[in-house]
This record gives structure tokens, C-alpha cells and sequence, in this order.
């Protein structure tokens, strides 16, 4: 049952690309377009798998990607985009023409998350640092307390947990900021 594997073992290339399997790959899709990506690497003449062939296509080969360094306007598109979407990079990317998500995600989180706490902001709800902080120290006491009794009445009312219909016959399930 399923699919077999996409690559057998032997006869299989594995890592780096050569300048002439990237040729021969542009060449077949150029001729052939681009088709059951299960077959082209017999078909072009590549001891590749198929989804080798179509992420290195997709991701570094088309000729519509765009190459260099992201622009000031891309970070901060990327950055108002993540605000809305969260990190559903190929919704990202749909917006960003020559962009693919792969890079995007790569480069969110090896630039722009950085570029983002040195301006004080938290990379995932984008909100000040120091508020989120100063908040927490100032009222960590009062705030654990109140959110255990806010855990407590919604599963005796039971509103919290999976299963609310047996929220007082199984065990107390602790909220993640405990």
C-alpha cells in the first residue's frame, strides 16, 4: 500500500548539484515543460530522484527567481505579512514575485528575526519586548494566581480541555505557562 519510496538506494546521486546536472535539468524542463517529476530524471538522463529534480528546480533553477539580497521594502513586507499570517511562508511568498517560502523562512529566521529584537520587538506577536517583560516581573505573582483560577472555573465549567463533556472525571491538564 502507498507510494514506494521516491529514490532507491543505489544509483541515486546525493547531495551537491554539478553545473552539467543543472544543465541537463534546464534543458529537459526547457524542451518538456514541467511534468511528472517521477520520470524526468530517466527521461533527462539524471541519477536523481524526482522530488530532488523538482525542488532543485522550484527553489534555485527558475528562471522567473529572483537572486540577490532582499530589499528594505521585502523585510518589511515580509515582516507586516508574518504579523497577519504567522508562518505560512508560501502565503508569504505568493506576494513576494521571484521569492520562493523556502527562502523566505530562511531568511526570517536568520535575519529578520534578529533584525526584529534589536528594534525590541518579539518576532512572534510583534509586540515590544520591554512592555511583555515589565508586565511579567510586575505582576508574576498576581497573574499565576489568577490564571489558575481561570484554568480551575473553566474546567469545572467545563470549557477547557479536548473533551469538555469529561472535564471533571479526568486528570487537571496545566496551561503551558506553568
Amino acid at each position: 500500500m502507498g507510494r514506494s519510496p521516491c529514490c532507491e538506494k543505489e544509483h541515486t546521486n546525493k547531495g551537491a548539484w554539478t553545473k552539467e546536472e543543472d544543465q541537463r535539468l534546464i534543458n529537459y524542463i526547457k524542451l518538456h515543460g514541467e511534468g511528472c517529476w517521477r520520470s524526468l530524471p530517466k527521461a533527462a538522463g539524471l541519477l536523481r530522484c524526482g522530488k530532488s529534480c523538482r525542488l532543485r528546480w522550484i527553489n534555485y533553477l527558475r528562471p522567473d527567481l529572483k537572486r540577490g539580497n532582499f530589499t528594505e521594502q521585502e523585510d518589511e513586507l515580509i515582516i507586516n505579512l508574518h504579523s497577519l499570517l504567522g508562518n505560512k511562508w508560501s502565503l508569504i511568498a505568493a506576494r513576494l514575485p521571484g521569492r520562493t517560502d523556502n527562502e523566505i523562512k530562511n531568511y526570517w529566521n536568520t535575519h529578520i528575526k534578529r533584525k526584529l529584537y534589536s528594534r525590541g520587538i518579539d518576532p512572534q506577536t510583534h509586540r515590544p519586548l520591554n512592555a511583555v517583560v515589565s508586565k511579567d516581573n510586575n505582576n508574576n505573582n498576581n497573574n499565576v494566581a489568577s490564571k489558575t483560577m481561570m484554568v480551575l472555573a473553566t474546567d469545572s465549567a467545563g470549557g477547557g480541555g479536548e473533551d469538555s463533556s469529561n472535564s471533571s472525571s479526568g486528570p487537571l491538564h496545566w496551561p503551558s505557562f506553568f
